[in-house]
């Protein structure tokens, strides 16, 4: 038995590769690459460990070249739904009860797995499947999942940690139990990371999940799968099952173990989960977990002391990396007039460099958006914006979806503050930019707060401190994580847990404790060491 006491140091975050001309670890991603597109692999569901093969399929397509099939993979059944529910609860007893030292072993393992044997097979798959380029594949399915792996495993020693104070006559304990129940975790399409830890910091607290992946991600998702049975996670224990999330949800949602959703996705799909767990609360056996990250209409905010070209860097980089597609993607911009001639003629410079096309050319900044929906959906802003009597396209505003689904990085200037594209969420390649007056600052700082329902992200760009406090306090909820003179993405794990409010989401931040805790039910533990056998009071004796 080993009764060690076991402390997690805190992690380094994961090396990202460069991948330079002439580097091996360019040679073998281009090598994975080329694998990986000449080959169309079946992805099954996972239930309880073994491999299903339901017939009822359907094609994994590159957005940047869409009549290229990579996969085929098959749709969960309702059957398959209530087979994936059982298979977590008959997991859950034996997987709570294994020491949570062994737990997080598995983690550590996965998380070697990926950075040692399976880097280039995960990042080919995000490339080629969700449309990244070799930069973003890496910081996110290698260095984020990695991070998340490791760094969560140090936050469980921080958590178990805390402990109540002992009595003079009792000992006192604090439970970190796992929920009861199962968890039902929805994953997004532009983050291979986000659709591991919306497993694996469940499972590492004991829990067990029903996992319905994005069918636009099932490739990486897929493989994320195999290297969880390599690195031990017990069958039953992760449940993956792609299909039609309208006919799986209706089935989760109304089962009564039920114990908490963990989700990533739109604001629009999240309200409707909430709103039927509410309408289903007497069907539960306790009250469901609700967490989810979901929308954003994130901003830079500039004050006249801002640098431009320091400024236009972040605008051109927050906007376009990805083509949009983060959550935490700038999509407006707020610019004082005195600084903004000199910040667009270094804009256009920047974003003319922009090349776009395949994901297999390293040299493109920008690849496609995910696919025709989406497609249709960004350019439709575009065209609203062409025809708007307040607004101009200074850049950009032209798309092809005849080989793949590409749109050029666009910039739009409005000179209405509550212009569509200023509001609403996009998720493509598109900025909004609003001129205001210099001595409009305070004013057009509370512009910004009221014009969108979203808090994700945000920055300001500033190089007077006095102004820089101003803005963070009048902006104090327009962002759960808010920038210093840097663009409103790319949160590290480990040192800017990310998430955010309003209707961004519940703000438990992925990638640090809070996240954590929240898979957890804690129990109080009190010994009374000597029990009592009077029941009088002192004062009643006389």
């Amino acid at each position: 038995m080993n009764n060690a006491i076991f402390d997690f140091k805190e992690p380094k975050n994961e090396p990202i590769y460069t991948y330079l001309a002439g580097s091996t670890e360019r040679e073998l991603l281009l090598k994975e690459l080329k694998k990986q597109s000449n080959q169309e692999i079946e992805i099954p569901l996972i239930i309880g460990g073994k491999e299903i093969f339901t017939g009822n399929t359907e094609n994994v397509r590159s957005p940047h070249q869409h009549q290229h099939i990579i996969a085929k993979y098959h749709k969960a059944r309702p059957e398959d739904v209530k087979a994936a529910i059982e298979a977590a609860l008959n997991a859950k007893k034996e997987w709570m009860e294994t020491s949570w030292v062994e737990r997080a072993s598995i983690m550590l393992k996965a998380a070697e797995l990926i950075s040692k044997k399976y880097r280039y097979v995960l990042n080919a798959a995000t490339m080629l499947g969700q449309g990244k380029n070799a930069y973003q594949a890496e910081i996110d399915a290698a260095c984020e999942t990695i991070d998340f792996l490791r760094f969560n495993v140090h936050f469980v020693s921080q958590i178990f940690e805390n402990q109540p104070t002992i009595g003079l006559d009792n000992i006192n304990r604090l439970e970190y139990r796992p929920l009861e129940g199962f968890v039902f975790t929805i994953s997004p399409f532009n983050f291979t990371a986000i659709a591991a830890n919306l497993n694996t910091s469940v499972a590492l607290m004991g829990n067990t999940t029903v996992w319905k992946p994005a069918t636009t991600s099932l490739l990486s998702s897929y493989y994320l799968m195999k290297i969880y049975k390599e690195a031990g996670i017990p069958d039953g224990v992760i449940n993956f099952i792609p299909g039609s999330g309208a006919m799986i949800g209706d089935i989760v949602l109304k089962h009564r173990d039920l114990a908490g959703i963990h989700f990533t996705g739109s604001t629009g799909t999240f309200n409707g989960l909430w709103k039927t767990v509410g309408q289903n609360l007497e069907l539960y056996k306790s009250y469901p977990r609700l967490v989810g990250e979901t929308g954003g209409k994130d901003f830079i905010f500039a004050h006249n002391s801002a640098y431009p070209e320091q400024l236009a860097t972040a605008i051109v980089s927050g906007a376009f990396e990805y083509q949009g597609q983060k959550c935490s993607a700038a999509s407006r911009s707020y610019i004082p007039k005195s600084i903004w001639e000199e910040t667009k003629k270094f804009i256009l410079e920047k974003v003319s460099t922009i090349k776009l096309g395949d994901v297999s050319d390293l040299n493109n900044f920008m690849n496609a958006v995910i696919d025709e929906k989406s497609y249709e959906n960004i350019m439709g802003y575009i065209n609203d914006a062409k025809k708007a009597p307040d607004a101009k396209i200074l850049f950009g505003g032209k798309g092809d979806k005849s080989v793949g689904y590409f749109i050029e990085p666009t910039i739009i200037e409005t000179t209405n503050p509550n212009f569509k594209t200023m509001q609403e969420e996009i998720f493509g390649p598109v900025m909004t930019i609003f001129i205001y007056e210099d001595d409009q600052f305070e004013q057009t700082l509370k512009i910004c707060d009221e014009t969108s329902p979203y808090a994700l992200t945000g920055s300001i760009f500033s190089n007077d401190k006095y102004a820089t406090i101003n803005a963070c306090r009048i902006l104090r909820y327009a962002a759960g994580n808010f920038y210093y003179n840097d663009k409103p993405s790319g949160a590290v794990v480990g040192l800017q847990p990310f998430g955010g409010a309003r209707a961004s989401g519940t703000n438990d931040k992925a990638g640090s404790y809070l996240n954590l805790l929240r898979w957890t039910s804690p129990r109080t533990v009190k010994e009374t060491l000597i029990p009592p056998t009077d029941i009088e009071y002192k004062y009643m004796k006389g």
